[in-house]
């Protein structure tokens, strides 16, 4: 039990690193003039669209938790009551974590976007400390609270199920946050484009574009609270899976080891953070990354050679984490700036908006393979590696590969909340009129930032895909348990084979889904910004007074989200159901592995593919084939457009639908053997 409890205490440093830094972030300066009102209304309009979510959340929430009450870990009438409670206030725990990783992160990005931009008068190094401190906050407090709960379930239950209830809750509740902050966030960024820079000509966070509050306040409720959830989810669901295969092995002790050890590797990485004033932000982001992953390597080795921990294992974990370094380094190729496809896809925009799309589109489709063969390699690679320990050793292997994919994930979390920090700092600063010099450095953190997001989509992705692999394993374990039989999947069995096909297609109608949910919302805010053009006297020309009605705007893009995010998500989980109930556990199995597979296939396309658009236009407004205001500026804009739902709504809300999917297969894996038409 020794390092379950370490688990705690190093969470609770995290905890307090955190508190320091958010203070630290508070108690910054503010610049004069109105950039504490603007950002005043950012911070509202995130609280109130996080308050609405939640209330809807918190519906869904009670109506599972009731559902698991009477099923999980056993039917309610065969006599285990007391389990069936635990796990079911396990899975509201979970739901409520989650929910507070959001709020959290919410709350520090939109103190630090203001203060970030205020610094930014003082030059890079002030700015990129307060934006990336008021990241790490999230970082900090996101890992520490997964890591505490699972410790503390396992120390209270001795049984790997509650925290798979735990899972559940934080992965139902991510599901509709990363979907519903996707589609706020894009319903705003593409509208306030579309009219403020293609049809206007307008800057890109001019105050006089009734979207651009909106615009601001989604990066926190899409790219802050959101991801928050998101990795908070990844985070407890690779636990979840490595406790349950590892309970029959006793290996649960080696799992808290990698975990609390992870934690304490990512708190010294983030107190160690720095960058030079004419340094890159990049490369200090990149840096903080790479310091974190050797103190990880060094400190988990020291761990196993002190202990009786077998090193196959380690091997294992240290697989996971350098195919995460691998997959970012992939992601930074295919949308870094700097870097050869960026630049390619800003050429092919001078001929027009569709060889922009076009180009990027290919190239993301290229950029899927690498990260593939990377999370191939780390599967197999674990599992063979571990193979020779016997027993279920070699998917135990697959799991500890994953949860060293994300040993360093406050890390990850750090780096990724500080881009829409920037990215709200370079708006603020533009909208407070802080000057050229400011709009310069917030410039560069927020190309950064970009870059930043994208690796930290490809790392999640990635270990998304290894973590449901273990999941699966999961799955089968606990068939396995119910039945007494042991359970394998053929593809040749035509019952599995109906669960591929079916599995296959739920990512992309789930995606069609958010993305026809953003396509309508930002029908409503395109007429709504005309409206506001066409009526309020004054606001097209920017004269002194006239200010345009930001409140209409963030309420749209509020309504249509609450509404949109509902249906995908459940129908998620209802197809889950239908498949299990109509061809059993080896449909199960098949359904599992069509949805991982096109999962991750579209999760990486779409990621990759958006930040490379994203960072072309951003390329073109630097200066190159025309510059700002051109017709490859335009076409760059328009090829954002497209790749903004595929980045920020559509494809990193897949990996958290397959990791659902999973877990919903897992819970109710008993009832599908029991009840169901063909199985």
């Amino acid at each position: 039990m020794l390092w379950t409890y370490l688990s705690l205490v190093i969470a609770a440093i995290a905890i307090g690193v955190a508190a320091y830094f958010y203070k630290w972030v508070q108690n910054l300066p503010v610049a004069e003039g109105n950039i504490a009102h603007i950002g005043q209304l950012v911070r509202n309009g995130a609280f109130t669209f996080l308050k609405r979510e939640y209330r809807i959340l918190a519906i869904f929430v009670g109506i599972v938790a009731v559902i698991i009450l009477i099923i999980f870990p056993s039917p309610i009438w065969e006599g285990h009551i007391g389990n069936n409670i635990f796990a079911a206030v396990s899975y509201i725990a979970g739901s409520v974590l989650s929910a507070i990783a959001g709020y959290v992160g919410i709350s520090i990005a939109t103190l630090a976007n203001v203060r970030s931009a205020s610094a930014a008068k003082k030059g890079l190094a002030p700015a990129y400390m307060a934006g990336f401190r008021g990241g790490a906050v999230m970082g900090m407090a996101v890992v520490s609270t997964a890591l505490a709960g699972a410790a503390l379930l396992h120390l209270l239950t001795g049984n790997a199920s509650m925290v798979m209830a735990f899972s559940f809750g934080a992965s139902s509740l991510a599901l509709f946050a990363k979907a519903g902050g996707g589609i706020f966030t894009k319903t705003a960024d593409i509208s306030a484009d579309l009219i403020g820079k293609v049809e206007l000509g307008l800057p890109e966070d001019d105050p006089r574009n009734p979207a651009v509050i909106a615009d601001n306040v989604g990066d926190n409720v899409g790219d802050v609270a959101g991801m928050g959830a998101d990795l908070f989810d990844s985070q407890v669901a690779s636990l979840a899976a490595a406790l349950v295969i590892a309970a029959p092995l006793g290996e649960i002790e080696v799992i808290f080891c990698l975990g609390a050890l992870g934690l304490l590797a990512s708190v010294i990485g983030v107190l160690f953070a720095r960058v030079g004033e004419n340094g890159n932000p990049s490369r200090a982001l990149n840096g903080g990354t790479y310091l974190t992953c050797g103190i990880f390597a060094v400190l988990t080795l020291i761990a196993f050679l002190s202990s009786s921990f077998n090193l196959r294992i380690w091997g294992a974990a240290m697989l996971g984490m350098l195919v995460g370094i691998i997959i970012g380094i992939t992601s930074d190729f295919f949308t870094g700036d700097d870097k050869k496809p960026v630049a390619k896809v800003a050429e092919s925009s001078k001929t027009g908006p569709a060889f922009t799309i076009l180009s990027g589109f290919s190239y993301g489709l290229v950029s899927v393979l690498p990260a593939l063969i990377g999370i191939g390699i780390a599967a197999l690679g674990s599992y063979k590696l571990c193979e020779p320990l016997g027993g279920n050793y070699a998917m135990f292997g697959i799991a500890i590969s994953a949860i060293g994919m994300l040993s360093i994930v406050g890390m990850i979390i750090s780096n990724d909340a500080y881009g829409p920090i920037v990215d709200n700092a370079r708006g603020l600063a533009e909208m407070g009129n802080l000057g050229d010099d400011v709009l310069d450095t917030t410039d560069k953190l927020d190309s950064a930032g970009n870059t930043a997001k994208a690796i930290t989509k490809g790392f999640a992705i990635g270990a998304a895909g290894l973590t449901v692999i273990a999941l699966l394993g999961a799955f089968q374990e606990t068939v396995e348990a119910a039945t007494g039989n042991a359970l394998t999947f053929n593809l040749m069995n035509p019952l599995v084979f109906f669960g591929v096909l079916i599995g296959s297609a739920i990512p992309a109608v789930f995606s069609a889904m958010l993305m026809l949910g953003v396509n309508r919302n930002s029908q409503k805010m395109v007429d709504e910004i005309h409206r506001q053009f066409n009526t309020i006297a004054g606001l097209k020309e920017g004269k002194p007074g006239v200010m345009p009605e930001y409140d209409k705007c963030i309420d749209i893009a509020a309504v249509g989200a609450i509404k949109e995010l509902i249906p995908a998500g459940v129908f998620t989980i209802l197809s889950t159901l239908v498949v299990g109930f109509v061809g059993g556990p080896q449909a199960m199995g098949g359904f599992l592995g069509g949805n991982i597979i096109t999962g991750l296939f579209l999760a990486l396309l779409m990621s990759n593919a958006g930040g490379l658009w994203d960072n072309s236009k951003k390329f073109i407004e630097s200066g190159n084939y025309g510059g700002k205001g051109s017709d490859a500026h335009k076409a760059s804009v328009i090829g954002d457009t497209v790749g903004d739902p595929f980045k920020d709504t559509a494809g990193p809300s897949i990996n958290t639908q397959i990791t659902v999917v999973s877990l919903v297969a897992t819970i109710t894996a008993t009832l599908f053997a029991t009840f169901s038409l063909f199985g």
